[in-house]
């Protein structure tokens, strides 16, 4: 948008290394806030309020905060997601609003079949067995597990991540894949002899049934009691999506019930999940705190995108992912009279 200049200030949150900073250094005066709470947040607002670009994981922004940053130009997440910002308000404001897609597709598809495969076998269950010295004598049929190898996996929502999924199952372990997309996808059809089918198909035929769409207004509860009674009462379903795509109550009366077999989940209607919800202590659930992407690797990766992102959006060489780029330019050609 101008000239590389020190006149940019950036307020930068949670998940930057030093050297991730010492690079915002080079174009901008940085506030950085490890984490912001009550004892800052006075002190956050004050730099938000005189800031040109927010960058950060986690990003706590709402509306109200938003009107107080009247020199906000971008924002840019360190996530994929964004459904915890007010899209509508950013997009009204003309603001541009960055992502980091990609960077962290095969490592949260590592997550998805790491649940799959302790859903089926049972591994924390059975770990846990191990630790509090309950392995006595041999296991029986009680402490079976499911096989992985042959069973039919869905796909519900065959994005980026979706396709790394079922990569993984068809040419791993030979699973048959489904999956459901808004539209056909040839490339999942001809290298994996996937097939698409509605949602209603996908949870009736799928062993496994594997969340990874996006959460917005037609995704909430899109897994809620009606889905969950036209699952096989052996099929296990996996999270790693959000939290609100799944009924959360409803789940845990299909479990308790054993209209589902079991369920893995790394994301949750509530984070950090209350430590008082049954999903913490059933023993047909594995739950992870939300380690899609908690890898060195790829949060390292992630957070230099999102630092891509904002110097090149604020110093005018442009974002590399860029969720509302066309309002964002039609912002700056209105400013230049064009």
């Amino acid at each position: 948008m101008a000239e590389q200049t020190k006149t940019w200030r950036i307020v930068a949150v949670r998940r930057l290394s030093k050297a991730h900073l010492e690079a915002l250094s080079e174009v901008a005066e940085v506030d950085y806030f490890e984490n912001v709470d009550e004892s800052n947040r006075a002190d956050f607002m004050a730099a938000l309020s005189k800031a040109h670009g927010l960058i950060g994981g986690k990003l706590d922004l709402d509306e109200a905060m938003l009107a107080e940053a009247s020199a906000l130009q971008v924002v840019s997440t360190i996530s994929v997601g964004y459904d915890h910002l007010p899209l509508k308000a950013i997009n009204r404001r003309g603001i541009l609003l960055c992502n980091t897609p990609d960077v962290l597709t095969e490592t949260t598809a590592d997550t998805a079949f790491a649940l799959i495969m302790a859903t089926q076998r049972r591994l924390v269950e059975l770990a846990n067995l191990v630790r509090e010295g309950e392995w006595k004598t041999h296991i029986g049929r009680e402490h079976f597990g499911v096989d992985v190898h042959g069973k039919t996996l869905g796909i519900v929502g065959a994005g980026r991540i979706g396709a790394a999924i079922a990569r993984r199952g068809a040419l791993g372990f030979e699973m048959p894949i489904l999956y459901t997309a808004a539209s056909s996808k040839p490339a999942l059809e001809r290298d994996l002899r996937a097939q698409r089918r509605d949602l209603d198909g996908l949870l009736a035929e799928a062993d496994i049934v594997c969340l990874s769409v996006p959460y917005n207004d037609a995704t909430h509860h899109l897994i809620d009691a009606d889905a969950l009674a036209r699952m096989k009462p052996s099929a296990a379903l996996v999270n790693v999506a959000r939290g609100k795509v799944v009924d959360e109550p409803a789940l845990i009366e299909a479990l308790c019930c054993g209209r589902i077999r079991a369920a893995g989940l790394d994301v949750f209607a509530e984070e950090p999940l209350p430590a008082d919800s049954p999903l913490a202590t059933m023993d047909n659930v594995v739950t992870t705190p939300h380690i899609g992407s908690a890898t060195h690797e790829t949060r390292e990766a992630m957070a230099q995108l999102a630092v891509d992102n904002l110097v090149g959006a604020l110093t005018g060489s442009g974002p590399l992912n860029a969720v509302n780029e066309d309002v964002w330019r039609r912002t700056v050609a209105e400013a230049k009279g064009v």
